[in-house]
């Protein structure tokens, strides 16, 4: 198999658009299938085929690569694809879909001999768009010549986990990673409610911390989404932080832990959503904060 793939890309949503975009500037053959078409369409203008249904944008594919909302959407996509599916290529699963979740796709790779990666991603709208996404991954070595050049078209780094995708070990330390950044944006909204119900001006805040082991770029740049309210386009939607939040409590519940601060967070995060801001960045759970006039 040469460097230069034929790639059926489904889902292109934030990052699914941004993934198929570098897969064609690294000189992939690229497909491209989206429930809406037209989120779809402006991908033609960098020379992506968009397709009108999954099965033809994965027919005769080397490789498919699944950028859906869930593990249930992925596996209903996947259902509608399989007429298209070639025997033998090798599926590239980077949805977060959550350990249940992924154990229900390998089992459909099983049944249709994919050669499964569970392959979530570390980043946002930006690092995807420069093609600097870090790759989790875990799949067999032997079918590694499909997907390698997938993940160093749409990633700085792949980190790989295991050769049993169906393991979920990749999955799982996307959840963890998830975790921390569901909790650190929650703490930076929060910073800012307190300051604005405190009549703190959050500038003092950060020259307090400025230099310290309390300091840290991610907190700035949250924070700085809301007080230049810069929280459209979203890095990573509300909507979706919720998703994975919920996902993240479920693998902790199942595996005997209670992740009260994830909870908490997907609670604020869903009530954001409630409120208007699901398809803000996630750091506009800070609304959440707030009660009657003024909570956004």
């Amino acid at each position: 198999m040469t460097d230069k793939l034929t790639v059926g890309v489904l889902g292109t949503g934030i990052m699914g658009a941004a993934m198929a975009r570098n897969l064609a500037g690294a000189g992939h053959s690229v497909r491209a299938w989206n429930r809406t078409r037209a989120k779809a369409e402006p991908l033609a203008a960098d020379g992506i085929r968009v397709t009108d249904s999954a099965a033809e944008a994965v027919e005769g594919a080397d490789t498919v690569l699944t950028m859906l909302y869930d593990g249930p959407a992925t596996l209903e996509v996947m259902r509608e694809a399989a007429p298209g599916l070639r025997r033998g290529a090798a599926w590239a699963q980077s949805t977060t879909a959550g350990v249940e979740g992924v154990a229900e796709l390998a089992a459909f790779a099983a049944d249709h001999d994919l050669v499964f990666y569970d392959a979530p991603v570390l980043g946002t709208r930006e690092p995807a768009e420069a093609g600097r996404l870090t790759v989790l991954a875990a799949g067999p070595v032997s079918g590694r010549a499909a997907v390698t050049p997938v993940f160093e078209a749409v990633g700085a780094r792949t980190v790989w986990t295991g050769e049993d995708g169906a393991a979920g070990t990749a999955t799982k330390l996307k959840l963890v990673a998830n975790g921390w950044v569901l909790a650190a944006t929650a703490a930076a909204g929060e910073v800012l409610a307190l300051s604005r119900a405190l009549d703190v001006d959050p500038a003092r805040f950060f020259d307090v911390i400025e230099g310290g082991p309390l300091d840290m770029g991610y907190l700035r740049a949250k924070t700085a989404l809301v007080l230049e309210d810069r929280l459209t386009p979203a890095q990573f939607a509300v909507g979706t932080a919720a998703k994975d939040a919920r996902l993240i409590v479920a693998a902790g519940r199942a595996a005997g832990v209670r992740l009260d601060v994830a909870e908490a967070s997907a609670a604020r995060l869903e009530r954001a959503a409630a409120r208007g801001h699901g398809e803000e960045d996630m750091v506009a759970a800070y609304y959440a904060s707030f009660e009657g006039p003024g909570a956004g």
